[in-house]
């Protein structure tokens, strides 16, 4: 995204800073591409939205026009996609519900509106038949293989909490506790992430396809199996974009494959998050302040970019040191390039933009700006708003819509009112 492209100047006057910026037309074409995926596959392939990474109403329902499916990982995720007209039910599983560990009202959601869950242990299976659900399930397997962009995003492996783990006896006796329970497993589940090289992500995909291979005929109720998401995203301006056609093959033989082993056509789904919609997005702060500190015995002097946004915004880079592209916009956008950290509002010393994967300052080379200046933060649709909070009481920030030159408020800023409005003096009988 341009930031010039867009009149954010006049949207912070509306909405104050800071704000999310949205725009759809980026998030329709990038949904469009993924819906393709279907397609160029030759069929019988589901995509859904791991809606995780941002669910707000708006995007939802922009997922929801392209004809994606859910994945959810809490009863509220599924509400939420049921309110932006998701069917719910399980035939078809259109919302499926992932989680590692049902709390507040998951249960509830499954019981009385008959969403299939993705059980990741045994014990999630014995709380299934506790409850009373007879219904069916997707059994969510660890292949022993896998990665995230940082060790702290394992998704497969003997590091990863996620799934069964895939050998026996353990596999077995989960497969056992389900059919004693009355819950056919009909759709099989992995999620082995993104790693450094985009190319790992089709060459893992295809690893799955040999796993599942050999697991189907252990499962005669299957319908379905699903890859899980990971599809990579370019946060530096020098990465290449992951190409959809080099998945398009490999979800192909999927399914030529899979109905080979079964006798029958078995479904394949896809559930990807950050890559449709990190793109679509910009959050943009104003400048506060720029002040240094000098180099001595301890370490290195650093110039500082104080900034209204904070890790209570977007946590990514404070959490896993992630890279967001930063621009100025304003009179210090025309300043020669020198080394700045950008830093927010917390009381926190990780409050920073500007971190390595160490957690360690990690200079950016930026024109250095006036106070007053936007400050804009890339690529920040996924896991932005979605991991937001309200840390030392700071509402959560308007997130904006930009659809063919008009703005809209689709979510406004919080009000003390707002963060207050569950406190309450209640006593509790025991």
């Amino acid at each position: 995204m341009n930031p010039s492209a867009y009149p954010l100047e006049q949207i912070a006057a509306r909405v104050g800073t800071p704000f999310y910026l949205y725009d759809a037309a980026l998030l329709r074409d990038s949904l469009r591409r993924m819906a393709g995926l279907a397609e160029g596959a030759g069929g019988n392939v589901a995509i859904r939205y791991a809606m995780k990474a941002n669910s707000a109403r708006r995007v939802l329902q922009l997922a929801r026009e392209a004809g994606l499916w859910i994945d959810a990982v809490s009863g509220n995720e599924v509400l939420r996609a049921a309110r932006a007209g998701f069917p719910l039910g399980a035939d078809p599983p259109v919302i499926l519900l992932t989680s590692d560990v049902y709390r507040d009202n998951a249960l509830e959601v499954i019981l009385r509106h008959g969403v299939m869950p993705n059980v990741g242990s045994p014990g999630q299976i014995r709380q299934l038949a506790q409850a009373g659900y007879r219904g069916p399930i997707a059994m969510r397997i660890n292949p022993g293989f896998g990665h995230g962009h940082v060790q702290a995003c394992d998704t497969g492996g003997p590091s990863s909490k996620h799934g069964i783990w895939h050998e026996d006896p353990i596999l077995v006796a989960s497969r056992k506790l389900a059919a004693d329970s009355g819950l056919p497993i009909v759709a099989l589940h992995a999620h082995i992430g993104t790693g450094p090289n985009p190319r790992e992500f089709d060459g893992n995909v295809r690893r799955l396809v040999d796993f599942f291979a050999r697991l189907l005929p252990l499962f005669p109720d299957a319908v379905a199996v699903n890859f899980g998401g990971g599809i990579p995203h370019p946060y530096r301006p020098d990465e290449s974009a992951y190409d959809l056609a080099w998945l398009e093959p490999v979800l192909r033989e999927a399914v030529t494959r899979f109905a080979s082993v079964r006798g029958r056509p078995v479904r394949v789904e896809i559930e990807p998050g950050r890559h449709g919609v990190a793109g679509m997005a910009l959050l943009v702060c104003r400048v506060c302040d720029v002040k240094e500190t000098r180099s001595n015995e301890k370490g290195e002097g650093h110039r500082f970019v104080m900034v209204d946004a904070g890790f209570c915004d977007l946590v990514r880079p404070a959490m896993y040191g992630s890279y967001h592209h930063i621009s100025i916009v304003g009179q210090g956008s025309r300043r020669a390039p020198e080394p700045l950290v950008v830093a927010g509002p917390l009381c926190e010393s990780g409050d920073v933009f500007t971190r390595d994967a160490h957690e360690l300052l990690d200079p950016r080379l930026l024109p250095c700006p006036d106070p007053g200046d936007l400050l804009v933060l890339h690529d920040a649709g996924a896991y932005g708003a979605a991991m937001s909070s309200n840390y030392v009481s700071q509402g959560r920030v308007p997130q904006v819509l930009w659809d063919n030159g008009r703005a809209t408020r689709i979510s406004r800023r919080e009000t003390v009112e707002d963060l207050v409005a569950t406190e309450c003096d209640e006593a509790l009988p025991v």
